[in-house]
């Protein structure tokens, strides 16, 4: 038996051999012995090297797993323990690396906010960036990009853990609508961001050159790269000039990545996260309220939002979010709460495409809801039309179902500023016709008969009084043009220090 198990135990290790860009197994990784001892004899362990027994077999021995004949790989103690043994990028030792470090040392509080927060979040990246042969420090980079808040927004519209702009965002097939922005998806946003990193490591071939082009863009390294070799510079992360921020990225990470690995060199005490997922996906058959899916998972509103950061709105749309995320235990009571409640609607929020462009209060109208309401559930702001074609959010009435998945999945909130306008009376000129005012003042011909009940093919005599409705700022400035006029008229003389003014500039 034993040396079954032996042989067994060499073809597992001739097939995890293989290597992969930044993986453990990578040249930097420790090596498998070359050898195994089986009864006193040495037999070569590389790979794909097949034992066969010639004798009886026999299990292995509780002495023979002690004498260190078998060597036994224990799971991780907790999770940072399994990102401990995924190291796998070279390390950055600078003055600015021990800079960050100090930075981070002296702010206790912010490192035990941080690494608290990210509880909910860590299990997932490390999973999936073992599956991508991924190095795990990179699982410690929304420490970084966002101190691991997924509502986080930069003053560069960045947003969620990763960070994503919307542009990005899209690239990588991030949804972003008036109902969800998968950018802060837990799900969606990590997995656009490893595809993002593979893409630039495959671009760049170093790993700390991909970060820097994370942070400052691709086309940004690339040319700096392009200006050293021009110069017979080394192209390194530490050789190319950037940007402070960019500077400073690697740096960080590798600060965060030093005190995971040595956390009693800096005095610190990581929070313990334990080695296993946080979460765990429930599918939605129709839409549901934001509030009520909280309260059947018995867990508080800002919990279910950790979890769900993406959603914009009161609802969750099934068409175009059919998972939630649920802490591990509540998942089974969510599904009974679920159950026990039957059937019928469990959103009290739709969705309704405006027919026409209208002003806030005609929507209001239409819909059942005050203006206020209308303007505070979709966050329009005053003085604004919708647009034809727009998405609002309103209330569901009994015969309205689940909200269509093209609705769902691109609905957007299209606004134009509301035009005012004042009555104004001008004087018709000699010559002057409907269709000629109308030009002139930037209106239909139709308008202009329909405010003074005239035909559009009528004649204006000199002098005629015509009513039009200007918007303000138009009236303003045919004002303004005629006080300028009225100026240049009661005073010529003035008409030179102007004309010397213009030719001055």
């Amino acid at each position: 038996m034993k040396y079954l198990g032996v042989a067994a135990l060499l073809w597992l290790t001739g097939c995890a051999s293989i290597d992969q860009p930044g993986s453990p197994n990578s040249a930097h990784a420790p090596q498998p012995p070359t050898t195994v001892q089986v009864d006193g004899a040495a037999i070569p362990a590389g790979p794909r090297q097949a034992i066969i027994p010639t004798g009886p077999l026999s299990p292995i021995t509780s002495a023979e797993l002690r004498s260190g004949t078998v060597t036994l790989q224990l799971p991780p103690a907790d999770l940072w323990e399994r990102i401990r043994r995924g190291f796998a990028m070279p390390d950055l030792d600078s003055d600015l690396v021990r800079d960050r470090e100090q930075w981070y040392v002296t702010r206790p509080d912010y490192i035990q906010r941080m690494t608290e927060r990210s509880s909910k979040y860590l299990f997932h990246i490390v999973e999936e960036l073992e599956v991508r042969g991924m190095p795990t420090e990179l699982a410690l980079l929304p420490y970084i990009e966002s101190a691991f808040n997924p509502q986080a927004v930069s003053v560069a519209k960045a947003a969620g853990m990763w960070q994503f702009m919307p542009a990005t965002g899209t690239y990588f097939e991030l949804k972003q609508n008036i109902f969800r922005d998968d950018r802060r998806d837990v799900l969606a946003s990590t997995r656009a961001a490893l595809d993002y990193l593979q893409k630039l490591y495959g671009m760049f071939g170093d790993w700390h050159l991909a970060l820097a082009a994370y942070n400052w863009g691709e086309g940004s390294v690339s040319r700096a790269i392009q200006r050293n070799q021009r110069a017979g510079l080394p192209t390194g992360y530490m050789d190319l000039s950037m940007p402070n921020e960019t500077r400073y990225y690697v740096p960080k990470l590798q600060a965060v990545k030093n005190i995971v690995a040595r956390p009693e060199r800096f005095s610190t005490e990581l929070p313990l996260i334990e080695n296993h997922p946080y979460f765990q996906m429930v599918d939605l058959a129709h839409d549901i309220d934001v509030a009520l899916a909280a309260q059947l998972a018995d867990v508080s509103p800002e919990d279910f939002r950790a979890l769900n950061p993406a959603m914009n709105k009161q609802v969750i749309l099934a068409a175009a979010t059919p998972q939630i995320l649920l802490p591990w235990d509540n998942a089974l009571v969510f599904k009974r709460n679920l159950d026990a409640r039957g059937k019928g609607q469990h959103a009290s929020w739709g969705a309704w495409a405006v027919p026409s462009t209208m002003t806030v209060a005609a929507a209001a109208d239409r819909v059942g809801m005050s203006e206020a309401d209308l303007r505070s559930v979709n966050s329009i702001p005053p003085r604004m039309l919708i647009k034809a074609g727009s998405v609002l959010v309103v209330p569901r009435s009994g015969k309205m179902g689940d909200v269509a998945g093209h609705l769902a999945d691109s609905a957007s909130l299209q606004l134009a500023p509301e035009i005012v306008t004042r009555r104004t009376v001008v004087k018709a000129a000699r010559k002057d016709t409907v269709a000629s005012l109308a030009r002139r003042y930037r209106v239909t011909t139709a308008q202009v008969a329909e405010w003074n009940d005239i035909s559009a093919s009528a004649a204006l005599r000199a002098g005629q009084a015509v009513t039009l409705f200007l918007p303000v700022r138009a009236t303003v400035a045919r004002k303004s043009v005629a006080a300028r006029s009225a100026t240049r008229q009661v005073a010529p003389s003035a008409r030179q220090p102007v004309a010397r003014k213009r030719s001055a500039r």
